[in-house]
């Protein structure tokens, strides 16, 4: 009898479940639902820099996705039934932090918050806390110097307590009235499992160690002392967090006879520890050390682990150092880049150039490959929503260079393009500079799925072949593996993530070889944008830049010849 387990995906703009045979990884079922909230999914604001959801898209978005998935379950394998799913994982997006009550309910289903994007849940691409983040990145150098050295060196807007300490700053009442916050990937799993209350609630370690500065060497979450430096009110807050974070082995509950009753599954059934979407992603690919996995998608998250018992240095620039927040007995190290596929979407739907036909991503990828590497005379950074990794620094803007009169639409999305490959190369080059060896590259996300031009330039870039993890749901697939390990063998799953991810998890027979002489060029290329990255991300650099445009001219030369 055929076992399955379900991974339920929240991503930016919509939610998505998959049902997931354990023995084969086979993925039988499937149903996505975009927020009905918001411009796709995200309510934005006259602040650009704002970002946020409703969490009663989150809610409706369950009931969905997991009815649908399992109705399209049932029309795929005939011999089916709601029964023989056995445990349900959960990702999200993240940091993505939800005031909630002292029950553990949204603000935001309070009639005097409705409306109130505050007391909404802060989506992770919301960066109104730039200035609380650079706070709590001095007092951190100043006081607590270990917290930063496990996230880093410095402190993201991205990140849980920036995002709080901006909402008491801005929106008091709102704080006020918060008992304690909740990151998305904690309430969903409680939501699921009727655990929401605070006393009640599960924390998942991927959260809290790569986001709020948790670290069980020194006792949890920052310390009072050090929150009420910023505020006394936070240093209250601190209180009520949870005094333990766990790994995604560790199930939050059982499956409600709430939602039992509303979508056909069995109750009691495990649902797991919940975790960001690119950690699960990492998961599903298939990740191990040495294994690089690159999830491409709005933005993009590198992951890659290392054995605990492995020396392992603190790395600056990364988004945190976590022992089991990818896999459990490994460090997870996450880095990644702010906006990829939101770059992409900027030229396309912005801009518009040449219409919607002549400008569409599809018609825009057949002109960009028709150029060759440097035959633009282009370069940019990919900095359009700030750098995530390795700068940490949120007020970066994008940056287009040698433009002339006849620079077509389609030799900017190739320049675009390259600048996002340059950015994953500034990573890898991060990690290998302090001893953590890129042995291989596995993509996965919808760019590496739709998109054979960004791979093979991500391929030439990088000069590393790259693989494609098989699922074109690589996050929910994790989600679905973590549902299996909490289940456990007895009842059909797995007793490790080893065993689920050689079950469950593969690769796609293309891979994406380089050009020995498109690398060439870009090795070329990314002096020049290396040039840029520290002239105008850091004020160490004392260099020159005047040789950037004519040196991009002669290269484009070169190539056109």
């Amino acid at each position: 009898m055929a076992k399955y387990t379900i991974g339920l995906d929240y991503g930016t703009n919509s939610v998505r479940a998959i049902v997931v045979n354990t023995s084969n990884g086979k993925e039988i079922g499937e149903a996505v639902w975009n927020y009905a909230h918001g411009t796709a999914g995200v309510i934005l604001g006259r602040d650009p820099n704002l970002a946020r959801q409703h969490p009663a898209d989150y809610v409706r978005g369950a009931e969905i996705v997991l009815t649908r998935a399992l109705a399209a379950a049932k029309k795929s394998v005939k011999s089916f039934r709601p029964a023989d799913v056995i445990g349900i994982g959960v990702d999200t997006t993240g940091s993505t932090p939800i005031p909630v009550d002292a029950s553990g309910k949204p603000l935001a289903f309070d009639k005097r918050f409705a409306k109130d994007p505050a007391a909404m849940a802060w989506l992770w691409k919301d960066h109104t806390a730039v200035a609380e983040a650079a706070e709590i990145t001095d007092l951190a150098r100043k006081t607590r110097p270990h917290y930063l050295a496990k996230c880093g060196g410095t402190y993201s807007s991205e990140w849980f307590f920036s995002k709080i300490l901006h909402c008491l700053r801005t929106s008091p009442k709102v704080f006020e009235a918060a008992y304690t916050w909740v990151e998305c990937a904690d309430w969903v799993p409680a939501m699921l499992t009727g655990a929401e209350a605070p006393e009640k609630l599960t924390a998942c370690i991927c959260a809290a160690g790569h986001k709020a500065m948790y670290h069980d060497a020194w006792g949890g979450y920052p310390d009072a002392e050090f929150l009420g430096a910023l505020d006394n009110r936070l240093a209250a807050l601190r209180g009520r967090l949870r005094a333990k974070a766990v790994a995604i082995d560790t199930p939050v509950g059982g499956l409600s006879e709430t939602w039992a009753g509303k979508t056909g599954l069995t109750p009691d059934i495990p649902v797991a520890t919940g975790a960001f979407d690119a950690h699960l992603g990492a998961v599903g690919s298939g990740i191990q050390p040495g294994t690089l996995i690159k999830i491409i998608g709005t933005s993009a998250c590198d992951m890659i682990v290392v054995p605990r018992d492995q020396p392992l240095p603190d790395i600056p620039g990364l988004c945190g150092i976590v022992p089991g927040s990818i896999l459990p007995g490994y460090h997870g190290l996450e880095a990644g880049q702010s906006a990829v596929g939101d770059i992409f979407n900027w030229f396309v739907n912005y801009l518009q150039p040449g219409g919607k036909k002549a400008g569409s991503h599809e018609e825009l990828t057949v002109q960009a490959a028709k150029i060759a590497p440097g035959a633009s005379g282009l370069l940019a950074l990919d900095w359009n929503h700030g750098n995530r990794t390795i700068l940490v620094d949120q007020r970066l803007t994008g940056l287009l260079l040698g433009q002339t009169l006849y620079t077509t639409a389609g030799e900017i999305y190739r320049a675009l393009i390259e600048a996002t490959a340059f950015g994953a190369l500034t990573i890898i080059n991060r990690f290998e500079e302090y001893g953590v060896r890129v042995e291989r590259i596995v993509a996965c996300g919808g760019i590496a799925e739709k998109n054979a031009l960004l791979m093979q330039i991500y391929a030439d870039v990088t000069g590393r072949p790259i693989a494609v993890s098989r699922s074109a749901q690589s996050c929910a697939l994790g989600a679905a593996l973590a549902g299996a390990v909490v289940a456990g063998k007895s009842a059909g799953g797995h007793d490790s993530f080893s065993a689920a991810q050689q079950a469950m998890t593969g690769l796609k027979k293309k891979v994406y070889k380089p050009s020995p002489a498109a690398h060439d060029v870009y090795r070329e290329l990314y002096c020049l944008y290396r040039q840029l990255h520290d002239c105008f991300g850091t004020n160490a650099w004392k260099g020159d830049c005047s040789n950037v445009m004519k040196r991009l001219l002669e290269i484009r030369a070169a190539a056109r010849r």
